[in-house]
């Protein structure tokens, strides 16, 4: 199970819904917040198109790390 702690921006993420984007691969742009700057728990994800650019909003059980940004020495 993925946590919001796992999640950081330049991760890359496999997009699992919306079908219109599911088997995408994406990355990980920023955590989305309100206006009074509070956070929610989607997450913006930029996904890799030659054809177009598209940003969606996601939430953490409609995608999955496949590469983190993390490293561990």
């Amino acid at each position: 199970m993925q946590t919001l702690e796992q999640f950081q921006v330049g991760d890359r993420v496999l997009i699992l819904y919306p079908s219109y984007a599911a088997g995408k691969v994406g990355m990980i742009y920023k955590r989305e917040s309100y206006s009074d700057d509070s956070t929610r728990n989607r997450w913006l994800i930029k996904v890799y198109s030659n054809r177009e650019n598209i940003i969606l909003s996601l939430a953490p059980n409609e995608f999955h790390i496949i590469q983190s940004t993390c490293f561990v020495l």
